[in-house]
């Protein structure tokens, strides 16, 4: 089978520190590799594949002050759908953009939608309900208009997240983006109550928020911010974590951080929204709240989890190998 991954072209793929659509093309791309599919990662040409790498674009936009994003994008999907007559699937993990070709091209496209950035997107999904296939990557992330053929959840490289029985460390973790929906004030108040180290890294999508909200608080002592992390480093600090810190604000598709966290052993502290009951199994790999009062309430509760527990259910549920089988299969019925 000659299978396209369309990966989104803001970031390299896989990401040097942020880049989730990226991370899981990349992921998916390799486990099909693996596997021994016929694979073209089409992204930056700064990627990295074992697959075939086909590119237009030399680097993410996110990170060139020269390129325009909508050029970009625009070169980047219609050099794939140029060549769509040479695959036997596309995979596109660029949101609604591609679907608007998909009446043009033969080539069946699956679409995994990582997220809705807003319900002014949606149409353009209702319209290709009847030519195109949807994955969600949780149910919690289902929107009731669209028609999926599978909800397959997101597959982690487990090799990169190794377990720690014993974490080296004894800080809260918070890692994310620095933004009002992730809740970086909101852990910081956590850690506050429960007089705890909280080391905080993620990139500053929001300069505002992190201004009034987070920047006062740093003192470098109590609450680090360390910025953006990647690379054997993001292991190194979820595994060192006592406990993940996941206050977020909004109705989250699935949570990378939270799956990672978990393969290394590292109980989560939710809020319990979106896709988290999913994720979490609450009082076994981490506890489900709904308001900084009860988040930190159960911060006494971290030696209570079993980190192999969390190490276990996240290596059955969210492994890359479990993903590209189930994609496997979706490809075959198509």
């Amino acid at each position: 089978m000659k299978i396209a991954i369309l990966a989104p072209v803001a970031w390299r793929t896989p990401p040097v520190h942020y880049g989730p659509w990226e991370q899981m093309a990349s992921n998916l791309t390799e486990g099909l590799v693996a596997a021994g599919q016929d694979v073209t990662l089409f992204a930056t040409a700064d990627s990295l594949t074992a697959g075939k790498l086909a590119a237009i674009c030399e680097k993410g936009y996110a990170t060139d002050p020269d390129a325009d994003a909508k050029v970009t994008e625009c070169m980047h999907i219609s050099y794939l759908m140029e060549q769509a007559r040479d695959f036997d699937i596309i995979h596109n993990h660029f949101d609604f953009l591609p679907l608007t070709w998909s009446r043009l091209v033969k080539t069946p496209m699956v679409t995994t939608i990582h997220g809705f950035s807003s319900e002014k997107i949606l149409p353009v999904y209702q319209r290709y309900n009847d030519v195109c296939h949807y994955v969600a990557i949780s149910h919690a992330n289902r929107h009731p208009t669209l028609h999926y053929k599978a909800t397959i959840y997101n597959g982690i490289h487990t090799a990169d997240f190794p377990y720690l029985a014993t974490p080296p460390d004894d800080y809260l973790l918070f890692y994310g983006r620095i933004h009002p929906h992730k809740g970086a004030w909101e852990a910081i108040q956590i850690a506050l109550q429960t007089g705890r180290q909280l080391i905080m890294a993620g990139i500053i999508q929001d300069e505002a928020y992190y201004r009034e909200k987070v920047q006062p608080y740093i003192d470098q002592e109590q609450i680090r911010f360390i910025g953006a992390v990647g690379g054997h480093q993001r292991s190194t600090l979820l595994g060192g974590a006592s406990a993940l810190l996941h206050p977020i604000s909004f109705e989250e598709p699935f949570g990378l951080s939270v799956a990672e966290a978990m393969l290394c052993g590292t109980p989560v502290i939710a809020f319990n929204r979106g896709s988290m009951p999913e994720l979490i199994l609450d009082g076994q790999t981490g506890f489900l709240t709904h308001d900084v009062a009860e988040a930190a309430a159960r911060v006494a509760d971290i030696p209570l989890i079993s980190r192999h527990a969390c190490h276990v259910h996240a290596m059955a549920n969210f492994s890359q190998e479990k993903m590209t089988q189930a994609y496997l299969y979706l490809y075959q019925q198509l």
